[in-house]
C-alpha cells in the first residue's frame, strides 16, 4: 500500500515543500533531468552532485529522497527564501513560495479585487471574505455575524416547536 506523500510527488524528487533559512517554505519542482543538472549547479552551487551515484537519475532521486531533502535543507539553510526563488527563476524551474495565512489575508491581489468587506459581530466590526464567485448584478449579502444563540428561538419556531417547548428546552438546559 502506497503512503501518502502530502504536498510530496509520488514519483518525482525533488519535489514539494522545502525550508528555507529565514523560516519560509518554497515549493519546487523538477521535471527532468536538464533541470536536476542546473538545479545542481545553479541552485544548489553543487554541480558534482547531478552525478552522485544516488542521484544520477530521477528513480534514483526518488529510492534517495531522504537524502536528496537533507541536502536541498542544507543548502537552503543558508538562504532566505527570496534568494531560493532568484536562484529557482534565473534557471527556470517551477516554484511558488508557501504563503502564511497573515501572507494570505494580506495578499494583494484580494485588495485588488476588493474581496474584503466588514461585517459586524459581537465584538464589533470585523473584516471578512467576500464569496469567490461574485455577480455584477448585485452585491454579497454580508449580514452580521449573530451572537450565541440569537436566532435560536427563530429556528427551532421555523423546526415546530412552540414557545412552550422552547422554554421547557431552555429549562432543561438543553439549549
Amino acid at each position: 500500500m502506497n503512503k501518502p506523500h502530502g504536498a510530496r510527488h509520488a514519483m518525482i524528487a525533488p519535489y514539494g515543500p522545502f525550508p528555507t533559512g529565514d523560516g519560509r517554505t518554497v515549493m519546487l519542482g523538477l521535471q527532468n533531468e536538464r533541470e536536476w543538472k542546473v538545479f545542481c549547479a545553479e541552485v544548489l552551487g553543487d554541480p558534482a552532485l547531478a552525478t552522485d551515484p544516488r542521484f544520477a537519475t530521477n528513480p534514483l532521486r526518488h529510492e534517495n529522497r531522504d537524502a536528496l531533502r537533507a541536502l536541498i535543507e542544507q543548502a537552503f539553510a543558508a538562504l532566505d527564501s527570496e534568494q531560493v526563488l532568484e536562484r529557482l527563476d534565473k534557471v527556470g524551474i517551477a516554484r511558488a513560495r508557501m504563503n502564511t495565512m497573515a501572507d494570505l489575508w494580506a495578499h494583494p491581489q484580494l485588495a485588488a479585487r476588493e474581496a474584503w468587506a466588514q461585517v459586524g459581530s459581537p465584538a464589533g466590526p470585523i473584516p471578512a471574505l467576500r464569496p469567490p464567485g461574485r455577480s455584477n448584478a448585485f452585491d454579497a449579502r454580508m449580514d452580521p455575524i449573530p451572537r450565541l444563540g440569537e436566532h435560536t428561538d427563530a429556528i427551532l419556531g421555523e423546526l415546530g416547536l412552540s414557545p412552550s417547548d422552547i422554554d421547557r428546552m431552555r429549562q432543561a438546559a438543553a439549549i
